[in-house]
């Protein structure tokens, strides 16, 4: 039931696609990736720190703290990518289940820790019901995000629909206990195909 409100969101991740690929030409993280965690932390606000979503133009005073100020939303983002925890530019494995615990890791290890799913990730799914971190540190069972989750986003933004060259292994992705499970098997590129057409089963 939720794809139209996906899509909606993908749509304007789109919209910015250039903006993000320039980002990406500096860092070498994936525009799409830039896209959804600009959405996670401040709805596509271009005034907005990448990293938390705080103004560009103050330092930063929740995690990651006393960042900038920027100029830019762009001189923020390669901040956010390149100095800042998990470090995303070092990334070099781009896959689907490396990229959902990727973006797990942006938002913090919290929700892996109490053995639930990330809504970050999984928020808009069948993966999430509720329980959510309202400020750093401070946790309500009851809470629901009512933001949209990184991993439908991707599925309506088409980024995994074909393989990377030379691919030698499928990733399975799944919610378990909390923590997005990556299980990697060999396989040949008819698997990988099927696998990244069809990753997105187990959410919607």
């Amino acid at each position: 039931d939720n794809g139209p409100r996906f899509k909606a969101v993908a749509d304007r991740i789109l919209l910015y696609k250039t903006r993000y690929q320039a980002v990406e030409k500096t860092t070498g993280v994936p525009w799409w990736f830039i896209g959804v965690v600009h959405y996670r932390e401040s709805n596509l606000n271009f005034d907005t720190y990448l990293g938390n979503g705080q103004a560009l133009n103050k330092k930063t005073t929740i995690v990651p703290k006393g960042r900038g100020p920027f100029t830019t939303w762009e001189e923020g983002a390669v901040d956010a990518l390149t100095n800042c925890a998990p470090y995303a530019a070092k990334n070099k494995d781009w896959t689907i289940g490396a990229s959902l615990e990727l973006l797990e890791k942006y938002n913090g290890l919290g929700y892996f820790n109490k053995g639930i799913p990330s809504p970050y990730i999984w928020a808009g799914t069948n993966q999430y019901a509720q329980g959510k971190y309202i400020a750093d540190g401070k946790f309500s069972a009851t809470a629901v995000d009512k933001q949209l989750g990184c991993a439908g986003i991707l599925k309506f933004l088409g980024v995994f629909k074909s393989a990377p060259t030379g691919a030698a292994t499928t990733a399975a992705v799944i919610a378990t206990g909390g923590a997005t499970a990556v299980a990697a098997t060999a396989s040949d590129q008819s698997w990988w195909n099927w696998a990244t057409d069809h990753w997105f089963l187990i959410l919607l």
